[in-house]
């Protein structure tokens, strides 16, 4: 029976080592002060209105305090999707 030729393998290159780029603070340290000033000032408005019977914090805006309070925390939760 014939023998089959042996091929000379190539040593092994390990690939080229990539370097990582370095990540420095990309400036958005404000989004989670921010964001939770929103979630507190919004709960507030809320306790604060339910608290005072309605005459506080804007008597003039009645019940609709209540969106007001939930707006804030709504835009909490907008700024929370600029967190990184």
């Amino acid at each position: 029976m014939p023998k089959s030729r042996i091929r000379k393998k190539d040593d092994f290159t390990p690939p080229p080592v990539k370097q990582q780029s370095i990540k420095l603070a990309t400036g958005r340290r404000w989004v989670a002060p921010l964001m939770l000033a929103l979630f507190l000032i919004g709960l507030a408005w809320i306790v604060i209105f339910y608290v005072t019977s309605g005459d506080m914090p804007v008597e003039s805006l009645k019940n609709w305090n209540i969106v007001v309070g939930f707006g804030f925390i709504a835009a909490g939760f907008v700024v929370s999707t600029q967190w990184k």
